[in-house]
This record gives C-alpha cells, sequence and structure tokens, in this order.
C-alpha cells in the first residue's frame, strides 16, 4: 500500500555519506525532505542535487533537513558529489544514503506498479520512478508527496514553496490559497466563525461565505 498524508514515515537504518542513519533518531525534531533518484552520474539528477546544494542554506533555515535516496552505493556518492558540486557552484552538504537493496524504495512505495528489477546490470530505467519526494514533519508523519518520471527535472523553488506552507497551516486552522507564496494572505478555516477569526487574525477579506482571508500571520 503507498503511503498517504498523515501516515508514519517508515523508519530505516542505511548508511549515508555522512555515516550510518537511524532516519527517525537522525530527523529529531526537524522536519525532512526525502528525494530519490534511479542512479548516480545521471543527467538530469545531476541538476536535481546541484539544485539542491544551492538551497541548503534555505532548508536549514527552516528548521528542516535534507535526505538524498539513491540505489547506488555511498562510495558512488563520494564520487558524485564532485560533480554536483561542480555544476551547483556549492558544496553538497547533505547526506545521501545507499539503497541499493531497494529497502527505502519498497517501503516508501517508490517503484511502479509493475517492475523488473535484475541483480546485476541494472539501469536507471529499472527503477525509473525511484523519483519522489516526501515532506516529513518532526512528528515523523508524511505531510507531503510528490513523484516524477525520470524525464522532468522536479521545481526545487516549488518545494521550498511547499515545505513553507506545510510549515505555516502546521497545528493552526488557517491554509494556503492557490500559487500561495510567504507573505500572501492566507485561508482561514471554517472550524472559526468570523467573530472568532477576525479576534484570532485580524480583519478579514470574506469573498463567499467559505472562503475568508486574513493577513499571513507572522
Amino acid at each position: 500500500m503507498s503511503l498517504r498524508i498523515n501516515d508514519i514515515a517508515p523508519d530505516f537504518t542505511a548508511n549515508s555519506t555522512e555515516g550510518e542513519i537511524h532516519f527517525h533518531d537522525w530527523l529529531g525534531d526537524s522536519y525532512a525532505i526525502v528525494f530519490s533518484h534511479p542512479r548516480d552520474f545521471t543527467p538530469v539528477c545531476t541538476t536535481e542535487f546541484g539544485a539542491v546544494a544551492q538551497l541548503v542554506p534555505e532548508f536549514e533555515k527552516r528548521n528542516t533537513k535534507v535526505l538524498g535516496v539513491s540505489v547506488d552505493s555511498v562510495e558512488d556518492h563520494g564520487k558524485w558529489k564532485a560533480d554536483i558540486e561542480k555544476i551547483a557552484g556549492a558544496p553538497a552538504n547533505f547526506a545521501m544514503i545507499d539503497d541499493r537493496d531497494l529497502v527505502v524504495a519498497k517501503a516508501y512505495d517508490m517503484l511502479p506498479a509493475e517492475y523488473y528489477l535484475p541483480t546485476e546490470g541494472r539501469t536507471p530505467a529499472h527503477s525509473a520512478t525511484v523519483r519522489t519526494v516526501f515532506i516529513i514533519g518532526p512528528d515523523k508523519k508524511v505531510r507531503l508527496t510528490m513523484t516524477y518520471p525520470m524525464s522532468i527535472g522536479r521545481n526545487f523553488a516549488e518545494i521550498v514553496r511547499a515545505l513553507d506552507a506545510v510549515i505555516k497551516t502546521d497545528g493552526v486552522p488557517i491554509a494556503t490559497p492557490a500559487n500561495w507564496v510567504p507573505g500572501q494572505d492566507v485561508i482561514v478555516a471554517l472550524a472559526l466563525d468570523n467573530e472568532a477569526a477576525e479576534a484570532k487574525y485580524g480583519p478579514l477579506d470574506i469573498k463567499l461565505p467559505y472562503l475568508r482571508f486574513a493577513k499571513d500571520p507572522a
């Protein structure tokens, strides 16, 4: 069964470029971006990991750890990091785990509905949809998922935007509208009547009885 929003993210232990990781312990009280790809030394994923390398400071500002999942070895990751850093112009300061045995890929349901995975001569095509993104909360729950085919590079600006929205709405009665970015108005949940909503968030911009905007709370 695939992982759903609010499922507990599967725990695992894996070797990584930063040593052995026990996922739930490693996560601690942080958010996490877990993103995966089919093989090292592949063109689209090299640009993606480069984008992540550039964004590490932004993730750190958001109390968010980054974990790359790959079906190659830690040794290969170490060699590949030189290419990533060359493309990014920034150090790849995030952990990349060894998932050659596909334990994490299978636990997180990253593989195609029907797949054949040879033990020898495996190519990126065999694990083509091991290209997913998970945002995990400090409570170890899955907050958001995205899945991409091999041919389409992920938009990490959107992933940061989605992370901001997850953090903004975490545990409070607000939601974010389409195309929201930090600083724009938010939607007040219907759990609050108008009086309670205004007391909590200030004046409302009521578009419809069920669509009420308020200023983005700091």
